[in-house]
């Protein structure tokens, strides 16, 4: 069978060679539209990466299961099609295989049913990414005798591998960012009963405001979407200087929400978010943020799943991954 060439693939989409060469490498300068295309060009033509060749005879190609809500799909909710990318990049870099399944709500909800594609041994491992249901978690490690790493979440009642941002430390930093800028009266925008990402969150800001004696009111507590991921959410009726949201998807709705009432961003009212990552249908808008370092996070979390395949049994953790603090245009300084 003769090879495939990067040439190869870059005729068949009519790129150049140095496009196709930047996106199986992980480089910059490629789309993540035109990088998930060439990613699955290479792998339907059979492309094989020369660092491949070596291990072939001795190393298994993997394939992996990734499993992702369906609600995490929706309109605003692109951040974890993008994690999704990145894993499956990190895969490619492995030579593994990835195969992608949208987890239906009632099938989440009411049914457990496994979808058709991870049955029968057709994958070697899972990958969720997002948090999902408990009795769904139970239920797949009940029939799936497979390597289950969580991505961006965890779970200590189902012991498993899960790799998640430092969402605790890291609003802890948001929240003392405003202080340090004079903003004291400050309201939190998330639901903290729906993921333990928003939970972790909210715990970091309140570590912030208990080391400066100060409380939050009951109207700037405010709840961004229901348990079925709805989101929706309305300014308090009495503003405070600051308002730390739990992601940019909020922080984005909240600036539109603000400057539709006549405030001003931030000579009146400071807005921080968390993630770093401007979904479709919003411009920038320059929020203070914390970035998430989702390539860390999701080599990382491959990097658990081979080491479980390669030595089954191995013992399993959390593992918390840093990322940095975006100063922008949405925080009053002093």
């Amino acid at each position: 069978m003769q090879k495939v060439r990067l040439a190869d693939i870059a005729q068949q989409l009519g790129v150049s060679t140095v496009t196709v060469h930047n996106a199986l490498s992980g480089r910059k300068g490629v789309s993540d539209q035109m990088r998930a295309k060439i990613l699955k060009t290479a792998k339907e033509m059979g492309y094989e990466a020369s660092s491949a060749k070596k291990k072939k005879e001795t190393e298994k190609a993997w394939n992996i299961g990734v499993l992702i809500a369906e609600n995490y799909l929706a309109q605003h909710a692109t951040y974890y099609w993008k994690m999704y990318q990145e894993f499956a990049l990190a895969a490619v870099e492995k030579q593994c295989y990835t195969t992608i399944e949208a987890l239906k709500k009632d099938a989440e909800i009411h049914t457990l049913e496994i979808p058709d594609a991870f049955r029968g041994n057709k994958v070697d491992a899972l990958a969720v990414i997002g948090e999902i249901d408990n009795r769904y978690i139970q239920k797949l490690r009940q029939q799936m005798q497979i390597p289950l790493v969580f991505l961006d979440f965890y779970n200590y009642e189902i012991a498993s591998d899960a790799v998640v941002a430092d969402n605790f430390h890291a609003m802890y930093q948001m929240t003392e960012l405003l202080f340090a800028q004079g903003l004291e009266d400050l309201a939190f925008i998330g639901s903290i009963d729906v993921t333990s990402s928003i939970m972790d969150r909210f715990c970091g800001f309140m570590k912030a405001m208990i080391a400066h004696h100060k409380t939050v009111a009951d109207e700037w507590m405010i709840r961004d979407r229901d348990e079925m991921g709805n989101i929706g959410f309305e300014l308090p009726q009495y503003m405070p200087q600051a308002f730390v949201c739990n992601c940019d998807l909020i922080a984005g709705m909240l600036i539109a929400k603000l400057k539709a009432a006549g405030y001003r961003v931030p000579e009146d009212i400071s807005v921080v978010g968390f993630d770093n990552f401007v979904y479709p249908g919003y411009t920038d808008m320059k929020i203070t943020t914390y970035e998430v370092d989702m390539k860390a996070m999701t080599k990382t979390a491959l990097d658990k799943i081979l080491k479980q395949l390669r030595a089954p049994g191995r013992s399993r953790s959390m593992d918390v991954i840093s990322g940095h603090i975006r100063w922008k245009n949405s925080v009053k300084m002093k």
